[in-house]
């Protein structure tokens, strides 16, 4: 300890501040607080790597400290300022802090840094793109498609990666395995790991690859009429089985398109010149399939619904069963999609419904009360009406009766 005397002969000689700042500069400095650091200088480190701790004394630097260190409240018996952790395991995390010492002088205590040390993250095999199919790990034969290793969590980090095909390496280093112009011999199970200095994380699930040969569409028209007539409106469609929610585009064969179009659906409304046949295909990245069977479509002229009775002689209290058809016509109407409408004339047509006709079926009505009647059929939605059928006259035939005793006509009422 120095002493300072005032009653010191030269004591007036000193000046005030100078020995105020004197003995400021000696008693009054603290020691710098210590800092601890990791290097690596990620706050998240994996179960196997390794792991210096450091405590740095800033303005200290060419002094023989002595250091002490904590994790948690517990000293760790190490004196130097690094405190190297090879192979870490999660029981080495926790609060580290340190201080120093120097001649008989310590540091106060750092701030506690916290080291985490969790299980290295699983990865997980992605296909790239991720449309719907690929999704069951189909692909057709041709395409191109991106592996990759995707490791949560590691985002930002220098991983080294490994890559197997069923048990076999693959001489790839990075997260991304990029298969052009695939063939069936790249189909099979991916899996990956990461490594990030010593420390490796576990093999990913197995993700299943198929590469599968381009299957050939399918044209279907709607309705699926056989017959089809001038007029009505039809959708042809292009459908690729197992093919659903890729991007496909499309490509059309037809008797007649000006502008073919690139979508799975041509709708037109027809007219006798589009008869013909119309075939497909789709492409997808560098895929073509092939074209799909050609589909025959015949349009015929806009028809005429015809209207036939089982007789036209209808004695009071009897009835008329009428048929309603359109020709030609191999087919039910349910199959080929008609609706028949009966019409009575009355000084003008008037709609035939129950009350005054027992409707046999979808074809054909009983009537009693005589009269001029006629048809129509519609189908489709928007309706298509073929033209109205030829009238047929029902005559209603009073009932008579004759006495045969007598010879003259008189005797008959």
């Amino acid at each position: 300890m120095i002493t300072i005397n005032k009653s010191n002969k030269n004591w007036d000689n000193f000046n005030n501040d100078f020995i105020f700042k004197f003995v400021n500069d000696i008693f009054l400095t603290a020691p710098p607080k210590p800092t601890v650091t990791l290097q690596p200088s990620r706050t998240q480190i994996y179960s196997g790597e390794t792991v210096t701790v450091r405590c740095e004394i800033q303005g200290g630097e060419g002094a023989q400290w002595t250091y002490e260190w904590r994790r948690g409240q517990v000293n760790t018996g190490q004196s130097s300022n690094e405190y190297r952790i090879s192979r870490v395991t999660e029981s080495d995390g926790g609060g580290y802090s340190c201080r120093g010492r120097r001649s008989s002088s310590w540091t106060e205590w750092s701030d506690i840094t916290t080291l985490r040390v969790t299980a290295p993250p699983k990865p997980t095999v992605t296909l790239q793109p991720s449309r719907t199919q690929i999704y069951s790990g189909e692909i057709y034969r041709g395409e191109t498609v991106t592996v990759r290793c995707e490791i949560q969590g590691g985002e930002g980090a220098q991983w080294t990666y490994e890559w197997r095909r069923g048990q076999v390496n693959i001489r790839q280093s990075s997260n991304e395995y990029r298969i052009i112009r695939a063939a069936e011999s790249d189909g099979g199970g991916y899996s990956c790991r990461g490594r990030r200095s010593s420390s490796w994380t576990e093999w990913s699930d197995i993700t299943t690859l198929r590469v599968t040969v381009p299957i050939k569409p399918t044209v279907t028209l709607q309705p699926s009429w056989t017959q089809i007539y001038s007029g009505e409106t039809v959708t042809l469609r292009c459908e690729i089985q197992g093919g659903e929610g890729a991007q496909w585009t499309y490509e059309w064969r037809a008797a007649k398109l000006n502008t073919p179009p690139t979508s799975s659906e041509y709708r037109i409304t027809v007219t006798e010149s589009d008869s013909g046949g119309y075939s497909c295909r789709g492409t997808r990245t560098y895929l073509l399939t092939e074209w799909s069977d050609t589909i025959t479509l015949t349009v015929s002229s806009k028809p005429k619904a015809e209207l036939r009775a089982d007789r036209t002689a209808d004695p009071v209290g009897g009835s008329v069963t009428l048929t309603c058809s359109v020709s030609p016509s191999s087919s039910s109407s349910s199959s080929s999609g008609w609706k028949y409408y009966w019409y009575r004339y009355d000084s003008n047509y008037k709609l035939v419904t129950s009350p005054d006709a027992v409707f046999l079926s979808n074809e054909q009505i009983s009537v009693s009360e005589g009269g001029r009647y006629r048809c129509i059929g519609g189908r489709g939605e928007p309706v298509y009406y073929t033209e109205y059928s030829e009238s047929v006259r029902i005559d209603t035939i009073g009932e008579f009766k004759c006495n045969f005793t007598q010879i003259t006509t008189s005797d008959c009422n």
